[in-house]
Formats: structure tokens, sequence, C-alpha cells
């Protein structure tokens, strides 16, 4: 029976494989495995036993329902999988196996691989999101529409200075994600409460080959367990990221108004069904359905940070909360970015539309270069704002053009000619550097992508 909507509805299959039962499992053999060869390397085991574990560590010899069995005897799924290794294993091999660790040594340091593993995935999705909007924002550099606050027109920019706006904040990600794996990507080989007593002397040198053979970091003065900080600043981040693309997804929910119509998700005219009854319908269903996603996503930043809190040493009520945790976050993040480029790829941009609105205001969001405009014909700063102030109200009760107010008035009609002034409420000559910046975005953007696609090449 199927109960949590990622196994039947939300997330992708290469995400989700990393989280799977048996996927935990084989990640925590391989670090059993780790474990006996770095042992066998300083001569605490016979390197023959570490041969066989390493031959042994793997889904071909160890069942997963065998451990399951095992673990509905004894009560423990840690031990359950060190019994079913070491009776795989043959000759005197299987009494080496988990020497001198303890549970979290395996636990912790098998799940900073799946960390290790998803983040690959996650950032792979961010390079790929930054690309699209690339794209996006070069082909609309000058396609000028009407730009808003408090839901208001305000003044002039482009589709492409917006969408540069989010191509600067995807980058941040990237390097975020970057930047956090020395902290996140961590794992521990130090016994029960982190002092390698039963470990031996050679505690740090096992530490540090078990960790370089898997490829992760050192928690270096750990607690039974790794510091939950780590955890919590991953579902942090995956958070933001989350809600970075939750941000998007209004906007273009909210310019796919009826009444507005700048943009609208793709749609399939032929097939797609926007309403079981209003048959008319074209709705954002892609970004609606991330931005709900979001919300689930984000929510686990409150129990990773309550798990920070422990007793002492450690105790067991962080370890029930991240088996949600974890896949949960890491799926879902998955699952949002890539929607939110399934979005932008396809994103219809209505340069018709953009137009209308901007003539519907009937010339009012040019109000503020109309000001700078005036103070370069003499008149103060404050005495120009307030005549604009006055004409633009004016405007407004009487359903007039701004451009008829303003002609209007005496302290403007003497000053400017009707040529300046249509020049200067031309919206396409008010947005500043806007195509300037979208060029150096882009750049920038293309710059990271061409690099990350090579690197990705040697990975």
């Amino acid at each position: 029976m199927l109960l949590c909507p990622l196994d039947y509805r939300y997330g992708r299959d290469e995400m989700k494989a990393i989280f799977t039962e048996d996927n935990r499992l084989l990640t925590q053999l391989k670090v059993e495995a780790a474990l006996a060869r770095a042992h066998a390397k300083l001569g605490n085991i016979p390197k023959a036993a570490a041969v066989e574990i390493t031959k042994k560590a793997n889904l071909s010899y160890v069942k997963p329902e065998r451990v399951k069995e095992i673990e509905d005897e004894i009560k423990h799924d840690v031990m359950a999988m060190i019994r079913a290794l070491s009776e795989q294993c043959l000759g005197e091999a299987g009494r080496y196996v988990h020497f001198g660790a303890t549970s979290n040594d395996i636990v912790d340091t098998a799940s900073a691989i799946q960390i290790s593993q998803s983040l690959d995935i996650v950032e792979k999705d961010v390079i790929h999101l930054i690309g699209t909007l690339t794209k996006l924002a070069k082909e609309h550099r000058d396609t000028i529409m009407m730009g808003r606050t408090h839901g208001q027109f305000a003044i002039p920019t482009t589709y492409g200075f917006k969408i540069a706006g989010y191509i600067t904040e995807m980058m941040r990600y990237q390097e975020r994600i970057s930047e956090a794996r020395k902290r996140l990507c961590v794992g521990k080989m130090s016994g029960a409460i982190g002092t390698g007593a039963a470990l031996g002397p050679k505690v740090l040198e096992i530490q540090d080959l078990v960790m370089n053979d898997l490829g992760l970091g050192t928690e270096e003065a750990a607690t039974q367990i790794i510091c939950r900080d780590r955890y919590a600043e991953l579902v942090a981040i995956m958070s933001m990221l989350d809600t970075s693309c939750e941000r998007y997804a209004t906007e273009v929910r909210n310019l796919q108004r009826s009444e507005i119509m700048e943009v609208s998700e793709a749609f399939d005219s032929e097939k797609q069904v926007g309403s079981s009854t209003m048959a008319q319908k074209r709705n954002p269903v892609i970004s609606e359905n991330l931005c709900g996603l979001t919300r689930i996503a984000r929510a686990f930043i409150i129990p990773a940070m309550e798990d920070m809190v422990l007793w002492h040493e450690r105790d067991l009520t962080n370890s029930s909360a991240e088996r949600f945790i974890l896949p949960h976050v890491m799926v879902l993040t998955d699952d949002i970015v890539t929607k939110m480029d399934t979005v932008f790829s396809g994103l219809v941009v209505h340069k018709d539309n953009m137009q209308r609105n901007l003539d519907s205001s009937r010339g009012l969001m040019m109000a503020e270069p109309v000001i700078i405009f005036l103070v370069g014909k003499g008149l103060g700063r404050q005495d120009a704002h307030e005549i604009v102030r006055r004409a633009s109200m004016a405007a407004e009760d009487q359903g007039k053009t701004f451009k008829e107010i303003l002609l209007k008035n005496k302290e403007i009609k003497f000053r400017v000619t009707t040529t300046e002034l249509d020049k200067v409420m031309d919206p396409a000559n008010y947005v500043g550097v806007a195509p300037q910046i979208v060029d150096s975005v882009v750049a920038k953007a293309k710059a990271l992508t061409s690099t990350k696609k090579v690197k990705g090449k040697k990975m």
C-alpha cells in the first residue's frame, strides 16, 4: 500500500533512488567495507578479512529481506545489517565486521554520501535552470514591460532585466551549494561518543583513511553523531532555494492573470485540460504545484533545527525525524527546481499584452522621468514633484491622459515642447541600464554554465 505522495506522484526517480531503503543499506555496507580496509591497512585485522568483507558488502550477498528478518528479531537496524553481512563472510572475516565502530559511525557517514550524491543532482538542476533563464533573459533583453511595486504600476523595465535578477539569485545558490559541501558532506569514525577509544591508538588514522576512501570530510570533534547544525544548514539552503523558485512561480502566476496576461505557462491546446467544468481555462498548474510543494519542503526547517538539541552526547529523538527530513527535502527540492525549469523553458511571453498594459496607464507610469526632466529645465525638485503629483491625480480623476493634463499646466507649458514631452514619456527611453545589466549577467551565467559542463564531464 502506497501512502506517501513521493512514492507515486512527486519527485524524480534519479533523486528518489538515492534515498530508497535498498540504497541506504548498500551505502552503509560501503562504509563497513571502507572501515575494514582501513583496519587492514594499519594492521589491525587480516588483509584477507578486509578483502572478504569488501566482496560481500553489497546487495548481492546481503539481502534486504534478511536484514529485515534479523531486525524484526533484535529490534536494531544497524546491528541487523552487521549480522547479515557477517554471516555472508567466509572464514573468520565476519568477526571483524564493524570492529571498533558505533552505529552512527556507519549511519551518519552513509548519510553524508547520500547528501553528497543528492547535492550533485540539485547543483546540476540549478546550473540547468541558470542556462534556461539565460536564454530567456537574452531573448527579452529589450522587451519593455510594466514594472510594479505594491501591485501597482511603477516605471518601465524589461522582461530580460526581471529574469536577470533570477539568474543572479540562482548563481548564488550554486555558490552556496558548492561552498557548503565541505561542511555538509562529512562523516565520522570515532566510536560511541567520539573519543575513538574502541578503535585504538590509530583511530585518527582509521578515520582519515575511511573518509578519504569515501570522498568525505571529517567531523573533527564528534559526539556519538555528526553535529546536526550541518543538517540544519542543508535544509536551510534547500528551503531558501525552494522559496526562490516559489517567488518566480508566483510572479508567473500573477503575470498570467486574465487581466494582465503578460506571460503564461505552455499549454497543449490539443489535449491538455484546464478545468473539469470551465473548459476555457488555461491554468498555471506547474507553478501552482511547485508553490504548494515548497510549503512542505520549507516546513522541514523546524524539525531540522530541533534535531540540533540532543541530550548530552546524543539521544535518539533525531533519528526518526531525519528519516523523513533528508529524503523529503532533497526529493522535493529536485522536483521543485526542475519544474521551475520546465515552466521557463516553455514560457510564452505576450509582448503585445505588455505593450497594452503600458498603454493602459495613460502615461502615468512616466511621472518619475517627467520630474527628472522638469528639474533639468530649471524647476526645483520638490516643486516639480508637486506639479507632477497634482497632474497625475487629475488625470486619474478626469480619466484623461497624463500628457493632456501636463500640457495644461503653465509651469510646464512654457518650459517643455510637445516633442520633448513625447520623448521623455516614451517607455523605451526610461529603462536605464537594464539592457546592459542583462548583458553582464548573461555573460557571467554563460561562463558559469560552460565551466560546470566541463567539470561535469570529468566527474
